[in-house]
């Protein structure tokens, strides 16, 4: 899956002598569970203990590193914001809390550490099987999983250490929200720092200081990301997938696409269908 990969922490942060160097994700929010060891999340400065038993919440576009005790472990998600924003259509506090860097502790109520892990533990095995019904399953599983967090989010607002306040990433984070709204038939930026009250440039100027990309440079990934789901997903031609995502002309699509990706739809469509027979064969 291109928009998620779910792994353990042990198999990554023991390779690293259980530090992760300073890093951004800038199209990607990570979240952990961390149910054994612990240590110390550092996000654009601010140190944020990280005990035995957390949930953690780390927001696209910021820098972060980890110091973990060794022998930590549990389980670390990182999705893409356009997967992410399809599965909170509709839950606007589901997406507000995945824009404040938190560490939630899971000691009350009783068992919430134990439903935690039964979460993240399905999604890790759903992550790594072929079987029918697979993305489902995965969207489920991580819908209940940004559930968790905001609600935990909201129960602990009065308590959390605001982000200093990053006019870049404000400015960001509201793009990803108008972008997410309009993407499929909105391709001007002029339309978009509209929307937002600033001039392109200011726009493209956040959205590059952020994430080292322009403004419609995010805008045509959110397209290709969307593209892509729909070719493997949905049983629709190449020019209907086209159609859908703002494309009257096929052929501009299809050029469209395969600047981006390397190949044409169809053949994209193809190659993934084969992995997946090899997949389910294997």
């Amino acid at each position: 899956m291109d928009f998620l990969h779910i792994e353990r922490i042990l198999e990554r942060s023991g390779r690293h002598d259980w530090t992760i160097p300073p890093h951004i994700h800038p199209d990607h929010v990570q979240i952990l569970l961390v149910e054994n060891g612990g240590g110390t999340l550092r996000v654009e400065g601010e140190d944020y203990p990280v005990p035995r038993g957390s949930l953690v919440v780390v927001p696209a576009g910021l820098v972060h590193e980890f110091h973990f005790v060794p022998r930590t472990d549990g389980v670390v998600i990182n999705a893409a914001m356009p997967f992410i924003a399809r599965l909170t259509q509709e839950m606007v506090d589901v997406a507000q809390a995945l824009t404040q860097p938190a560490v939630y502790g899971l000691e009350t109520p009783p068992r919430a550490l134990d439903h935690a892990a039964t979460l993240f533990h399905s999604l890790l095995e759903e992550y790594v099987l072929s079987v029918p019904g697979r993305v489902r399953a995965i969207e489920g599983y991580l819908q209940l999983i940004l559930i968790t967090a905001m609600r935990r989010h909201r129960a602990a607002q009065p308590d959390m250490r605001p982000l200093a306040q990053d006019r870049d990433y404000a400015l960001l984070c509201r793009y990803r929200t108008t972008l997410e709204q309009n993407f499929r038939h909105q391709k001007s930026m002029e339309f978009y720092a509209g929307e937002l009250g600033v001039t392109v440039q200011r726009l493209t100027q956040a959205c590059r200081a952020r994430t080292g990309r322009t403004a419609s440079e995010l805008l045509h990934e959110r397209l290709v990301v969307e593209a892509k789901r729909h070719l493997v997903y949905m049983a629709r031609s190449v020019a209907e997938v086209g159609y859908e995502l703002g494309f009257e002309d096929p052929a501009y699509f299809s050029r469209f696409f395969s600047r981006r990706v390397g190949m044409a739809p169809g053949e994209y469509r193809r190659c993934r269908q084969d992995e997946k027979a090899q997949e389910i064969t294997a």
